[in-house]
């Protein structure tokens, strides 16, 4: 009988791993987890398996390969998943930030295309060298499965050179690379494939505005089903705004403050990351439940923070309409954009003589992170979509398709996403299991 093909999907932070195990023949999640506090002391994993009490181990992880070898332990010992040995996994998928102009597309990792991630750490400090870390980890402990790099960059190379060249000197870009890239890529391509099966469209030849909004936010206009805009540039505070950062700002701003304040470049720009958006202006919350319990209390700053994420929002998915000439559907992903029935109100008031009918109601009903829900009223011009994103689908469906030989950006997830109940189907049928076990 042919073994199952069983997929680990890995996201290596600077501090973190977070991991899933997918049985790809069987569709189905088979562990998932995290291990925190790597490389600083007091290091824990905390390790789920579906249908049975959440795991929690304190271990010490000096080091990523420390961290993977403890995950993969815990996957074969006490958090047994059916899994023999570790060479039961078939491939891994690693998250990569940056990819650059070099990846268009998610590929096998080689020698060469780890260099390639190490010489675009300067765009992406934070995240390119953990990542890489983590890659060199699991290849050490799994140096015969092959292993795949999903980059958050790759989706959005497709976009038109009007869209990512800033007007800038020339030579900035072709010296240092300075343009747009973009994030959040695979969330932004599940989403939109997921939006073409709930139209009953082509995945090719749909237009959409698809809104990836967590504690990071970005907007991408999706043309004939490729990215054609998106608001995050060349590093991750441009666009809307954020938790804690600002989104679109005067550049003037920067050298004005420095000179009132005293302070350097790089101190500006880390209040631009981490005190600024709805932390900024509510001066108190950068978490949008916080935002709104206040704002009910009575907490003119912290209203007009909504209201002021609102307006941006608002304003980019008319501009996306705008640029894109056709508009299909309006697509809600990621925690607030899953759960945030206010936010969600709020960036598509006023909207309705541009086709984009919200309905009340049904909006109000949208309030799990495990369903997809159209929100629209009937005969909307344009539909809006909530989509749970899968971020970790991607990356298995990308390493199957790699190992298996047939990767091709023109099938991505007619696999297993034809069908569009799929998704509610399946979250259903995991909701029944868990409440038959607790019987």
């Amino acid at each position: 009988m042919a073994k199952d093909t069983i997929i680990l999907s890995l996201n290596c932070g600077s501090s973190s791993v977070k991991y899933q195990l997918y049985n790809w023949t069987r569709r189905e999640i088979m562990a998932k987890g995290i291990v925190e506090r790597v490389t600083i002391g007091g290091s824990s994993i905390t390790h789920e398996v579906p249908h049975r009490e959440p795991v929690r181990i304190d271990h010490d992880c000096p080091n990523h390969e420390v961290a993977i070898k403890l995950i993969l332990d815990t996957m074969l010992g006490d958090g047994n998943v059916h899994l023999s040995d570790v060479k039961d996994i078939a491939g891994i998928g690693h998250r990569v930030v940056h990819g650059g102009e070099r990846f268009a597309k998610s590929t096998l990792v080689t020698e060469e295309v780890i260099k390639a991630f190490e010489e675009l750490a300067a765009l992406a400090p934070l995240h390119n060298p953990p990542n890489v870390l983590g890659i060199r980890a699991a290849q050490a402990i799994m140096p015969t499965a092959p292993h795949v790099a999903v980059m958050d960059t790759a989706f959005h190379q497709t976009m038109p050179d009007t869209s990512y060249i800033y007007a800038l000197p020339y030579e900035w870009y072709e010296k240092y690379g300075v343009r747009r890239y973009g994030f959040h890529g695979t969330s932004h391509l599940y989403v939109a494939r997921r939006a073409a099966v709930m139209l009953g469209r082509d995945p090719l030849q749909v237009n959409l505005v698809t809104c990836h909004i967590g504690n990071g936010v970005s907007l991408a206009a999706i043309k004939n089903g490729q990215s054609f805009d998106t608001s995050l540039g060349l590093g991750t505070v441009e666009g809307l705004v954020m938790g804690t950062r600002a989104g679109d700002v005067d550049p003037v701003i920067m050298p004005f403050i420095c000179d009132k304040e005293g302070k350097t470049a790089k101190e500006v720009e880390a209040v631009y990351l981490k005190k600024s958006g709805l932390l900024g202006v509510s001066g108190k919350y950068a978490d949008r439940r916080d935002i709104e319990n206040a704002m009910d209390a009575g907490d003119q700053r912290s209203r007009l923070a909504f209201e002021i994420e609102c307006y941006r929002l608002r304003k980019y998915i008319g501009a996306y309409y705008a640029a894109l000439g056709r508009l299909d559907a309006v697509v809600f992903t990621g925690g607030a954009g899953e759960m945030g029935r206010r936010l969600r109100a709020g960036a598509l008031a006023g909207l309705e003589e541009m086709g984009i009918a919200l309905d009340a109601a049904r909006n109000q009903e949208a309030k799990s992170r495990n369903r997809e829900f159209e929100i629209s009223k009937p005969g909307s011009k344009v539909k809006v979509y909530v989509i749970p994103t899968d971020e970790e689908l991607v990356f298995t469906e990308d390493v199957v398709a790699i190992i298996e030989g047939r990767y091709d950006l023109h099938t991505k997830f007619k696999y297993s996403f034809q069908d569009p109940g799929y998704v509610n189907r399946m979250r259903d049928e995991a909701y029944l299991r868990e409440q038959s076990r607790k019987k």
